[in-house]
């Protein structure tokens, strides 16, 4: 999204090995190598039945457009991945009708438990962030929502309890995104909550053509984002202005937090819709200096702010540092930004041939994953416009029959895409996955994750005003090897937040971020994932914790779940800066 959306007249714990889970996603046959088949929307038999309500009724509030995420991870320990679906409802209107979801998978299958489980937020959502903010070993969530959020704490027993007040989280910001970790290396995990523009007046504007349609961020004020620090008795203190970050306002969408200076201390990338991005680099006293144009992610190429979105983090050229993908608006193209390692990162859509492909499409969720197991790193992109589209077939209704909600989905729905890594270029891989890239929705949150506990990543996908959808991952060659690794600390910060894996075949490196927000207003597994090709074992492992330490690890067979604690690595600990 950026600053040409038309603005015409304003109107208005898992054990070392493999878990397996029985059930439906679990009893295929292997595909046979090269079969081109490989996400399958298994939505109806896996019993999701979540559809997205944004309370589209022709008004063209912004609001609408935007949401919604989610937050995949398992809330009752029981070893199986869980679904929280975020939902809007009616603008200044609570009903427990339209409240966010969540769905416990057992035998394969999600069922719809919200109501015992105390997760029934009815505030207008947009994401959700997963933590484990009080080090009692369960994972914590936030929501994020037009107006005031909420903070949940699990309770280890399968119901969650609202803290939002006692915790001390104030503000009633339009948020987006937000992101646990530990900012001051004290093994609480903090919190920042990127906000998006001023809500008080919302209105619809026009298109170029004279038709209402949905304004862009420019016709409203931006925000300033909030950064919570994490007291470690379950409650935070507000430190946006005294830290820096928030003494800017800017329309924050897509956030990601990690070390990017490689100085043990964690960084905030904000991704912002027509803004310049900003890099808040961790000045390790609480405080936080914007780099992003110094570190060259601010903008692109040519020095322009783009409509950022979504956020993908991966290391895609080998080089054991960390490369970064936002997504954009249709008529830019997503950018890709190559890490050198010398706290610079450099526009090379060009060169991966991402660009073109890109242009016609408005993408938000991304993730990178290694899709098929060969060692590379493929791509994902959510997509769905935000201003009106090329208007299609009604069928046998004429327009004006048409509810809303269906008018919505006709004018902004759009098809995603999948990228395969090809000698060092991105290909088009639709092709190898036509469930995925058919569905012509307004597609918006997109997570991976090994929901079946078969080895290979899944994907969960959101459609705003439109139903969530699971995609099994078929892996085409069942031959080809994989490594899950979940790296742990043995008591504060216990999902090791902020920190990397590596591991080493040969002579080949792949490093992987141990995060929890990622994407587009969503949330997973700190679990890492590898693809090892033919490899029956990784040679080395290491850690680099979130303090910056590193660990090295002796390899161990493919083809299994493995948890990691520090300190009992088989090298010594080295301080940051020496050579792994």
């Amino acid at each position: 999204m950026r600053l040409n959306w038309p603005v015409g007249v304003i109107v208005g714990s898992i054990a070392i090995g493999l878990l397996a889970v029985s059930g439906c996603m679990d009893t295929r046959e292997p595909d046979e190598p090269g079969q081109a088949n490989w996400l399958i929307d298994i939505t109806d038999e896996s019993g999701l039945d979540f559809s997205h309500d944004a309370g589209v009724r022709g008004a063209f509030l912004p609001p609408e457009i935007i949401g919604s995420g989610l937050a995949v991870f398992d809330y009752d320990d029981d070893g199986a991945l869980d679904l929280y679906l975020i939902n809007s409802g009616r603008l200044n209107e609570p009903d427990s009708r339209f409240s966010n979801r969540l769905y416990r998978q057992a035998g394969g299958r999600f069922e719809d438990v919200t109501e015992p489980s105390g997760l029934a937020d009815t505030g207008y959502g947009m994401g959700a962030a997963v933590g484990d903010m009080d080090n009692d070993g369960d994972r914590d969530l936030l929501v994020t929502n037009l107006g005031p959020n909420t903070l949940f704490r699990n309770n280890s027993d399968g119901t969650f309890t609202n803290v939002t007040g006692p915790a001390g989280m104030t503000g009633d910001e339009w948020s987006t995104s937000a992101t646990f970790c530990d900012l001051n290396n004290d093994g609480h995990l903090d919190l920042f909550v990127a906000n998006y523009i001023n809500s008080d007046n919302l209105f619809a504007c026009r298109s170029g053509a004279g038709e209402l349609d949905y304004c862009g961020p420019n016709a409203y004020r931006g925000v300033p984002d909030q950064l919570y620090r994490n007291n470690g008795d379950g409650t935070f203190t507000d430190i946006s202005q005294v830290s820096g970050v928030g003494r800017v306002a800017r329309n924050g969408l897509g956030v990601i937090c990690l070390d990017f200076s490689g100085d043990g201390l964690a960084d905030i990338l904000v991704a912002n819709d027509g803004e310049q991005n900003q890099l808040w680099i961790n000045g390790g006293d609480l405080t936080f200096e914007d780099r992003g144009l110094a570190w060259g992610v601010a903008v692109n190429l040519f020095g322009e702010a783009e409509a950022s979105m979504g956020i993908a983090v991966g290391d895609i050229n080998g080089d054991r540092a960390l490369d970064v993908l936002m997504t954009h608006l249709d008529e830019e193209s997503n950018t890709l930004y190559l890490n050198t390692g010398q706290q610079a990162l450099v526009d090379d859509t060009g060169r991966s041939a991402l660009g073109a492909s890109s242009m016609p499409f408005t993408g938000f969720g991304t993730e990178w994953f290694d899709a098929d197991h060969d060692g590379h790193l493929d791509l994902l992109v959510a997509n769905g416009r935000v201003r009106r589209g090329p208007e299609r077939d009604y069928g046998a209704q004429s327009s004006e029959a048409l509810t809303p909600v269906e008018a919505f989905q006709i004018r902004y729905a759009q098809t995603n895409q999948f990228f395969r890594t090809a000698h060092g270029r991105f290909e088009d891989a639709c092709g190898l996955a036509p469930s995925f890239c058919a569905a012509l929705e307004v597609s918006r949150g997109l997570l991976t994750e090994d929901l079946d506990r078969d080895g290979d990543l899944d994907v969960l996908v959101t459609n705003s005003n439109g139903r969530a959808r699971v995609y099994r991952n078929d892996v085409p060659d069942p031959r080809a090897a994989w490594l899950m690794v979940r790296a742990m600390l043995p008591s504060l910060n216990r999902d090791a937040v902020g920190g990397q894996v590596q591991v080493r075949v040969g002579d080949h490196w792949q490093i992987r971020p141990v995060i929890h927000t990622r994407s587009y207003l969503s949330s997973g597994e700190a679990t890492v994932h590898f693809g090892l090709g033919a490899a029956t074992a990784v040679d080395e492992i290491l850690i680099i914790w979130p303090d910056g330490e590193q660990e090295t690890f002796a390899g161990v067979a493919a083809n299994q779940v493995i948890e990691l604690r520090r300190g009992q690595g088989s090298g010594v600990l080295n301080r940051v800066g020496t050579a792994p």
